[in-house]
This record gives structure tokens, C-alpha cells and sequence, in this order.
């Protein structure tokens, strides 16, 4: 393998590294165990009000953080290092949750709030190595090709955890508890082993290095903020773009991170639950794939609509879902849209943001995404307690697909440099 493609492959193992996190904690074992395990015998209400505050705090912190952190990262040649210290946060926070016990809901979601801001901060620099390693015109198939092999590889490893939960005794456990707690620690270690093709064979990138202290450069980089909003405010096309992801991508986070809250709170069992997750990520890996080869055709803007106008859909019928089958084909059918609209996004950003402060826009790009899940499922946690309905409490997201695919259908999609 030349050295392009090792390095391109290694960065996108870091996909495949920390979305374990996003599948087996985030989206499938952590709401079921925080409703059965950390908070049983509360109200569902009242837990899906906590899981959504929870997740409200955790984003809007690492949202204030991210263009600070991102522009330290600019001047300080720090990027991958960054990458690294929040994957190590994040390591320790999943291996914590294995260790807390029955009841002690408070501390479980810390752990959670912690996880999931290193997570996240963890990506802002990932994804702001992302013009350094791939070309202009490889930039939408090596974006893809990460977030397809963090589907094949979250899925694996949640297939492994949901045998471990549903047959205990093969694995050695006592019961399916004891198979949830390991499955948080698999999750810390597949995520900091994976991790090392990137701190071993994607370079920190070159550039000035700044000599100043982290104090200069925190006051240099809220002077920078201000200077990236200006200069937004004049780039009209790009400024298009930031709204108008900040929109549709909150209803995409929010349904990330709440379906299986959403099904266990209108009577589906966690079973299948975890069963359609598993066909979302299997689903997902070959669609991620696919969306990152058809652009060159359809450009990016194009395919994220379609995948945008399917969300809209999903959240309507997901107001009738009465049945399990109901909830397996709209795992079929999020896991068609996911990746593509998540892969295409970060990659029509990267060609639109000047690749030479790649660190400061990818951490207000960052920051946008932050916002747009403090917004989301802050929405949900009122509306679920207004109306006593979780229903009636996923609707409005259909506004944010609705609004942010008609500012998306604005923006001037620039041309791609053949080679």
C-alpha cells in the first residue's frame, strides 16, 4: 500500500475506532440501560426529560469549546494531538459506566455527558484532518469511506455486545446486566486500540506554529471567532450552507440519539429495538460506500436533499409505528440516509472552508452541529412533557428537515477540481 492510501485508510479507521461509542453506548445499550437499570421504576417521561437535557448540556458545552479548541489547534500544530486526548476522555468515561451500579442514575449520566462531549470534541480535529489527507476531488469517496467503515465497524462490535446481553452464560457472564456493563468496556478498549493507525500513520499537519501561551491564544482565538463570523457574514454561500446544516442536521442527531429511547417509550421491547439498530449500522455500511462514489455524477448537494426528504418521511410514519416490523423497516430506511447524509455534509463543508484554517472551520462547523443537538432534543424533552405524548414529541423535527433542505436547495455547490 503507497503511502496515500495508508494514510487515507488510517484516517478513516479512526471511524471505525470511536463508532462503537455511537452505536452500542449512544444509541442502543445506554438509553435501554439508563430507563431499566440506572432509573428503574421512574417515570419514562421524566427519563426521556433527563437523557434529553443530558444530551442538551453535553453539546452545548463542547459547543462553546469547539472554535476555541479548534483554533489552538490551527496555531499550535495540535490536531492530532487533541484527537487523541478526547478519545482517551472518552476511553476512560465508557469504561466508568461499566462500574456504576444499579439505581445511581446521576452518576451514569455524568459518565454519559462526559463520553459524549469527548466524542465529539474528538471529532472536530479528526475531521479537521480531513483536507490534509485526501484531495480535493477524493475528498466526498475518503469522507464516505469513513463513515462506512465506522457503520461495519460499530456494527460488528454491537453484534458481539448483543449476543453478550441476550446469551450471557456463552460468554461466561452471569446474566444479560453483566453483558451490558462488558459491552461498555469493550467499547473503551475497541475505541482506544483502533485508534492507533491514526496517531501512528496520519502526520500532524505542517504549518505556522504559533510560540504563544494557551492563554494568548484562547483570547486570540475568540478574536478569530469574531473574524471567522465576519468573514462568513461576506462568504454568503457558505453562510447559506452553516444554516441551513444546522438545521436538518438537528433532526438527524436527534433521531440518532433518541430512536431507542422513542421505541422503548411507546411500548416496543428492547429486543427489537437492538435488532433494528444492528440493521441500521449493517445496512448503513454498503449506503455510506455507495453515496461517496455517485457524486462525481450528482454532485453532493443533490444527494443529501434526497436523503433530507427521507428523513421528513421517517419522522411522519414514525407517528403511526404500532408494530415491530414498523420500526425494522425504518431502521432499513434510516440506515439507507445516515451515513450519506452525514459523509457528504463534512465533505461538501471541506471543499467550501479554506483548508489552511481547516481546524477553525471544522470547529465552527463543529459548533453548528453542537447547537443543532441542544436545540433538538431540548424540543423533544419539553414537547414529551406538554403533551405526555412521545409522539407528539418527535413531530417537530419534521420543521427542521423541511427548512434546512430548502436553504441547502440555495447554496452553490462548487465545482470539484478533476486531478
Amino acid at each position: 500500500m503507497d503511502a496515500k492510501k495508508k494514510k487515507i485508510y488510517s484516517w478513516a479507521m479512526y471511524d471505525w475506532a470511536n463508532s462503537t461509542y455511537s452505536t452500542t453506548v449512544m444509541a442502543g445499550f445506554f438509553p435501554v440501560f439508563f430507563k431499566n437499570f440506572w432509573s428503574h421504576g421512574t417515570d419514562p417521561v421524566i427519563t426521556t426529560a433527563r437523557l434529553g437535557t443530558t444530551i442538551s448540556v453535553s453539546s452545548l458545552i463542547i459547543a462553546m469549546l469547539s472554535p476555541t479548541l479548534g483554533v489552538i489547534a490551527d496555531l499550535k500544530g495540535f490536531k492530532k494531538l487533541l484527537c487523541l486526548i478526547f478519545m482517551v476522555i472518552g476511553v476512560l468515561a465508557c469504561g466508568w459506566m461499566a462500574f456504576i451500579p444499579s439505581g445511581d442514575w446521576w452518576n451514569a449520566i455524568l459518565a454519559y455527558g462526559i463520553a459524549m462531549m469527548a466524542f465529539n470534541a474528538s471529532c472536530v480535529f479528526y475531521e479537521a484532518l480531513l483536507p490534509f489527507v485526501a484531495d480535493e476531488h477524493d475528498m466526498d469517496y475518503v469522507s464516505s469511506l469513513g463513515y462506512a467503515l465506522g457503520y461495519l465497524g460499530g456494527g460488528i462490535l454491537f453484534l458481539l455486545n448483543v449476543l453478550m446481553y441476550m446469551f450471557p452464560a456463552f460468554f461466561g457472564l452471569k446474566d444479560g446486566v453483566q453483558g451490558v456493563q462488558v459491552s461498555f468496556l469493550s467499547v473503551a478498549l475497541w475505541w482506544f486500540v483502533f485508534s492507533y493507525p491514526l496517531a501512528k500513520n496520519v502526520p500532524e499537519p505542517i504549518g505556522a506554529v504559533s510560540k504563544d501561551n494557551i492563554w494568548k491564544l484562547t483570547m486570540q482565538s475568540i478574536r478569530t471567532l469574531v473574524n471567522t463570523g465576519i468573514k462568513l457574514y461576506e462568504e454568503k454561500n457558505l453562510l447559506l450552507f452553516i444554516v441551513a446544516y444546522w438545521l436538518y442536521i438537528d433532526g438527524v442527531y436527534t433521531v440518532m440519539t433518541m430512536a431507542v429511547d422513542f421505541g422503548i417509550s411507546i411500548g416496543f421491547e428492547a429486543k427489537d429495538l437492538i435488532a433494528a439498530l444492528l440493521i441500521t449500522q449493517f445496512i448503513g455500511f454498503p449506503a455510506a460506500y455507495y453515496f461517496g462514489t455517485i457524486t462525481k455524477r450528482w454532485g453532493a448537494k443533490g444527494p443529501i436533499l434526497f436523503c433530507i426528504g427521507i428523513y421528513g418521511i421517517t419522522v411522519i410514519l414514525a407517528t403511526m409505528m404500532s408494530q415491530a416490523w414498523h420500526f425494522y423497516l425504518l431502521a432499513v430506511v434510516i440506515g439507507l440516509v445516515q451515513g450519506g447524509v452525514q459523509a457528504l455534509s463534512r465533505s461538501l463543508f471541506a471543499r467550501m472552508a479554506p483548508k489552511e484554517q481547516s481546524g477553525e472551520y471544522f470547529g465552527l462547523f463543529n459548533l453548528v452541529g453542537r447547537f443543532a443537538s441542544i436545540l433538538g432534543p431540548l424540543l423533544v424533552a419539553i414537547g414529551v412533557m406538554v403533551t405526555g405524548s412521545s409522539r407528539l414529541g418527535m413531530i417537530g423535527l419534521l420543521v427542521l428537515f423541511i427548512s434546512g433542505g430548502w436553504l441547502l436547495a440555495l447554496v452553490k455547490e462548487p465545482k470539484t477540481k478533476t486531478v
